[in-house]
């Protein structure tokens, strides 16, 4: 059975030079490998989709911009304050969003995701394994059970999809390394959630992202301890 993006049928020239054009548009360079990859990622997780239920997303058409844009949002922002071989841990990654477009987009990044859904883990093994995406790691785990990265912390926290901010505080912060940031995916701005911070934490940056072929309402939420 030839592999969904193999079909003739499909535009695979338009698919590659929309995600090329908004890659650009939000600041990002990708080779022509890491195209190929994040568009065979974003073929398989369809074709799982279809009947594993890993999203509620359901044309394919629309998870270009939703899913493989949105998460190369994150990309050149993180770039800003990531040095090379950092260490990212994704909070309830689900289906590997944002952790595998982040590990095929920047492959200096060590990247580990973790969610607690046993069949989306098992998604997102076989995608890191089919892809070699050697920077890619993936636990079946509730966040409350991984342990500090390379014995020193997580240099940087995101979630995209996980719950509140409290929540994604309460459940990982001691293993974000001392002087580490976490990073909310967003819609609006969350004026209420924010509020709702312990007073430990603060949100020093709220930083709207304008996501190509999406309208609606995107940005990131910045976070650190307070000094």
């Amino acid at each position: 059975m030839a592999a969904p993006w193999a079909d003739p049928s499909e535009d695979v020239v338009g698919r590659t030079e929309r995600l090329a054009l908004g890659a650009r548009a939000l600041g990002v360079h990708l080779t022509e490998a890491q195209t190929d990859r994040l568009l065979r990622y974003q073929a398989t997780l369809e074709a799982w989709n279809s009947v594993h239920n890993l999203s509620g997303l359901r044309n394919p058409e629309a998870s270009l911009e939703k899913n493989l844009l949105d998460s190369l949002a994150i990309v050149a922002p993180l770039g800003r304050c990531l040095d090379t071989a950092a260490h990212i841990l994704d909070v309830g990654s689900g289906a590997g969003l944002p952790a595998v477009v982040l590990a095929i987009a920047r492959p200096d990044w060590e990247v580990l995701a973790v969610d607690a859904v046993a069949k989306k883990v098992a998604f997102v093994r076989q995608v890191a394994g089919e892809l070699r995406i050697a920077n890619m790691h993936v636990r079946h785990a509730r966040v409350e059970q991984i342990e500090r990265s390379a014995g020193r912390g997580f240099d940087l926290i995101t979630s995209r999809a996980f719950g509140s901010l409290a929540q994604l505080v309460a459940v990982s912060r001691r293993v974000l390394r001392p002087g580490g940031v976490w990073v909310a995916m967003k819609g609006h701005r969350p004026d209420a959630e924010i509020a709702a911070l312990p007073d430990s934490i603060e949100v020093f940056h709220v930083e709207p992202v304008r996501v190509p072929g999406v309208d609606a309402d995107r940005c990131l939420v910045w976070m650190r301890e307070c000094s």
